[in-house]
């Protein structure tokens, strides 16, 4: 690469799911080629809207209402359970007025909404709150907990009723969940950049006993929970299924209302 060449500038998530798309860029021969950043979902969305980044990991309903090419190949995903997109509730589900969510990701939110509406009745009123479930559910009727806050709860060992989120979506849907891909502005997804993302991926799945050993002490995680989270529970490589969920779950946010899309929201 020639050294007056800019670096493509990359925005991704610090949650745990994300380790193995970045793990070529931090450890493998894509390191070095991209500057990397990390911020949350939302965030990330803000940072690639404004030109700030090329490319990050995208909520599918941010991608989707900002018109973002993406990679279709590769993105977060599940098909069934996936533990680290928790729904808990004080008071059964179809009487759930309330709702305290970590927004960090709108497309979690999106899907909470679609799994209360559908399967419930129920339609809450939604606000942002930080991250600590007692303190949400002090104040609303139930609390959305996703990625690393999530996987720091055993639902098992919470009085609370709870919900696991992908599996609660294939239930209703027969389909996988996607939950974000990597995406850009029209025309900064160049073929340079998607090959090394692409590459930092599949290092990433065939180093994952690298991968679970660090990430478990470095984040407080048990080995087995990192172990069963990162090769059963999410899906990295994305197959024709995988779209036809992300579309079908598109169709549902915007047929519930979602204020941010619109018919003409569209993953390109």
């Amino acid at each position: 690469m020639p050294s007056t060449q800019r670096r493509s500038r990359v925005c991704a998530v610090s949650y745990l799911n994300t380790v193995p798309l970045v793990w070529g860029a931090l450890n493998g021969p894509q390191k070095g080629k991209i500057d990397l950043t990390f911020a949350v979902p939302s965030i990330c969305a803000t940072r690639v809207d404004e030109g700030v980044a090329d490319a990050g990991i995208l909520p599918v309903i941010e991608a989707a209402r900002l018109g973002m090419e993406t990679i279709p190949s590769i993105g977060i995903a599940c098909r069934g359970k996936v533990r680290s997109i928790l729904l808990f509730s004080k008071v059964p589900f179809d009487q759930v007025r309330t709702l305290a969510a970590d927004t960090g990701s709108r497309t979690s939110v999106q899907l909470a909404r679609i799994v209360l509406y559908r399967k419930f009745g129920a339609d809450p009123l939604v606000f942002s709150a930080p991250p600590n479930l007692n303190d949400m559910l002090r104040s609303a009727d139930a609390a959305l907990l996703i990625g690393d806050a999530a996987l720091a709860i055993d639902p098992a060992e919470v009085s609370h009723l709870c919900l696991d989120l992908g599996e609660e979506w294939l239930e209703l849907t027969g389909l996988p969940m996607v939950f974000a891909l990597w995406a850009g502005r029209p025309g900064s997804l160049t073929p340079d950049l998607v090959d090394m993302l692409q590459g930092s991926c599949q290092f990433g799945l065939q180093d994952l006993d690298r991968i679970i050993a660090e990430e478990s002490g470095q984040r407080g995680f048990t080995h087995r929970l990192v172990d069963t989270y990162l090769r059963q529970q999410v899906d990295f490589e994305l197959t024709n299924e995988h779209h036809e969920g992300l579309q079908t779950f598109l169709e549902f946010a915007r047929e519930l209302g979602n204020p941010v899309l619109t018919e003409a929201s569209v993953l390109k």
